[in-house]
């Protein structure tokens, strides 16, 4: 497995969707997870540090999580099925250790909130992942007034009509 940070939440101009991308730490390999507009707000507010003036789903899974006496320990970007990611988070409760089936979307999200690594296998980036330059400090892409701007004229029905 190799750890991965999240570099930045951007559009895919091609399809006009949303994008995380992941870099392996201490390498070049970038692994792009294209995902729904919901959870790239919320991975995208998490980055840059605001809090929304009411919890959301992904608040509140990390408040019961901890609630309940859970500790995410990692999420691991697990493989690439018919062109959709999986994720799978690995939870411990005292003795007992949980491995949830989650999508990549919400597991890095919710993994953001918890400050838990995110890894991805090493065979999903020889197949997906690519070599990329580092991303420049300030384009539209990595801005997350711009995702807001996006996220606000986004139609519902658009979000289907892609094919990574």
């Amino acid at each position: 497995m190799v750890r991965m940070t999240v570099i930045q939440v951007g559009f895919d101009r091609s399809t006009n969707t949303p994008v995380v991308m992941l870099r392996e730490d201490g390498g070049e390999r970038t692994l792009p997870i294209w995902i729904g507009a919901p959870e790239a707000n919320a991975i995208a507010m998490e980055l840059k540090g605001e809090t929304p003036s009411r919890p959301m789903t992904h608040d509140l899974l990390k408040q019961l999580l901890l609630g309940l006496g859970g500790d995410l320990k990692r999420v691991t970007i697990t493989g690439l099925r018919e062109s959709t990611y999986l994720a799978e988070l690995l939870i411990y409760r005292g003795e007992q250790i949980f491995e949830v089936d989650a999508r990549p979307s919400d597991s890095i999200a919710l993994a953001l909130r918890t400050q838990a690594p995110i890894f991805a296998n090493d065979e999903l980036l020889d197949q997906s992942g690519t070599p990329t330059e580092p991303a420049p400090e300030a384009t539209p892409d990595n801005d997350p007034e711009a995702l807001k701007r996006f996220l606000s004229r986004l139609d519902p029905q658009d979000l289907g009509r892609f094919q990574p």
